[in-house]
C-alpha cells in the first residue's frame, strides 16, 4: 500500500485520469496543469527506468528505456498518419531527424559538457561507440539519404522494393547490434572509469514487486507523456505560430518532450561518472529510433498504400552529416572533453537557427 502512494505512481495516474476528462481542450488552467504533469511523469519515468536499470543491470536497463520510448513514438506516428493521409507524409522522416539531431548533439553534447565539467575527463569504451556509430551510419544513409538520391521515383521516395529493402537492412543492422550489446561484446558496453574519480554507488536489492510495478509504471508514464505532447501540440503550435516561428519547430518540440527521460537519465548518469551509460542511452536511443521507426512506418505504409517521405533536403543532409562527423571525432579517443561538448551544442543550436531562419 505505501509503495502505490508513491508519487511517482500517483502522478502517472492523475495525468491519466486529466487526460481522459476531456477538460485539457477547453481551459487554459488545465492546460497548464496538464503541462506541469507532463514534466512531472517525466521525472517518474527517469525514476522506474533507474529502479530497472539496477536490477536488471547493464545495458539491459537502457535497452529496455530506449526500446519503450521508440514503440510509443511509433505508435503516435502511426497513429497521426492514419488520421491526417496524405498530408503526413513526411511525419515519420521529419521526427526521426528531429530526434537524431537532438540525441546526437544535446543529449551527447550535455553529458560530455556536464560530465567534463564535473569530473573533468571521463573514460568509456571507444569500441562500445565504434560498433554503435557504424550502425547508426549506416541506417542513416539508408533510410534518410538515399531517398533523396535514387532514380526509381521521382522525389525524395523509395521504390516498394527499395523500402521494403531499407526496412529489412535497418531490422538486420539493428538486431545485430542489440546482439553485441547483449551477448558477444557486453563487455565493450560495461562502465568504464578511473577507481578514483568513479563515484562509490552501494548496489541496492530490488524486490519482484518493487521491479515490476516499474516496469508497469515505467510504460504508463511514457505513454503519458506521448499523450500530453500530442495533446497540447495545438497550443504549443498555436505560440509558435503567435510568434511568427515556422510550424515545423513544433515537431522539434513534441520530440524533445519525448526524448526528456533519456536526456535526464543520461546526464544523471555524466554527472555520476558513469559516461558509458549516458553513451549507450544516447546512440543506443539514436538506433532504436530510426531502426524500429522507420520499418514500422514503411510496413503500415505498404498495408495501407500510403506515401512516405523519407529523403532530406540538401541542408538537412549536409547538418546531419557535420553532426555524425563531429560525434564520431568527439567519441574517437575514449576520454571525454569540454570542447566536445560545447562544438555538439553549438550544431544543435544552428540546427534550429536554420530552421527558424532557413
Amino acid at each position: 500500500m505505501k509503495q502505490l502512494l508513491q508519487w511517482t505512481i500517483i502522478i502517472p495516474a492523475l495525468s491519466w485520469i486529466l487526460f481522459f476528462s476531456g477538460l485539457i481542450d477547453n481551459s487554459s488552467f488545465f492546460q497548464v496543469a496538464a503541462s506541469i504533469l507532463l514534466i512531472l511523469s517525466v521525472m517518474s519515468a527517469v525514476h522506474h527506468s533507474e529502479i530497472i536499470a539496477e536490477r536488471v543491470g547493464e545495458p539491459y536497463g537502457t535497452i529496455i528505456l530506449a526500446i519503450s520510448i521508440t514503440v510509443i513514438e511509433v505508435s503516435i506516428i502511426v497513429s497521426l498518419m492514419l488520421s491526417e493521409g496524405p498530408e503526413a507524409a513526411s511525419l515519420a522522416r521529419d521526427t526521426v531527424y528531429a530526434a537524431t539531431m537532438l540525441i546526437l548533439n544535446g543529449i551527447i553534447g550535455l553529458c560530455l559538457l556536464i560530465g567534463s565539467l564535473k569530473h573533468y575527463e571521463q573514460n568509456f569504451s571507444v569500441s562500445s561507440v565504434t560498433i554503435a556509430l557504424v550502425s547508426l551510419i549506416s541506417i542513416i544513409v539508408f533510410t534518410l539519404v538515399f531517398p533523396t538520391f535514387t532514380e526509381s521515383v521521382k522525389g525524395s521516395y523509395y521504390s516498394m522494393p527499395q523500402l521494403v529493402f531499407a526496412s529489412i537492412a535497418c531490422i538486420v543492422i539493428y538486431s545485430s547490434f542489440l546482439f553485441a550489446q547483449t551477448s558477444k561484446y557486453r563487455q565493450y558496453f560495461l562502465t568504464v572509469g578511473d577507481d578514483e574519480n568513479e563515484e562509490a554507488v552501494e548496489p541496492i536489492a530490488i524486490n519482484n514487486k518493487t521491479f515490476y510495478t516499474s516496469l508497469v509504471f515505467l510504460i504508463i508514464s511514457l505513454g503519458i507523456v506521448v499523450l500530453l505532447a500530442k495533446t497540447l501540440s495545438p497550443t504549443i503550435e498555436s505560440i509558435i505560430v503567435s510568434y511568427h516561428l515556422p510550424k515545423t519547430l513544433v515537431g522539434v518540440v513534441i520530440a524533445a518532450i519525448i526524448l526528456l527521460p533519456e536526456a535526464i537519465a543520461a546526464i544523471i548518469a555524466a554527472r555520476k561518472n558513469r559516461l558509458q551509460t549516458s553513451i549507450n542511452l544516447a546512440l543506443g536511443s539514436a538506433l532504436a529510433s530510426i531502426g524500429l521507426t522507420i520499418p514500422s512506418v514503411a510496413v503500415v505504409c505498404i498495408i495501407m498504400n500510403m506515401p512516405i517521405i523519407l529523403g532530406l533536403d540538401i541542408k538537412s543532409i549536409v547538418l546531419l552529416a557535420l553532426s555524425v562527423f563531429t560525434v564520431m571525432l568527439s567519441l574517437s579517443k575514449g576520454k571525454s572533453n569540454i570542447v566536445y561538448g560545447v562544438v555538439l551544442l553549438v550544431n544543435l543550436f544552428a540546427f534550429v537557427f536554420l530552421m527558424i531562419y532557413p
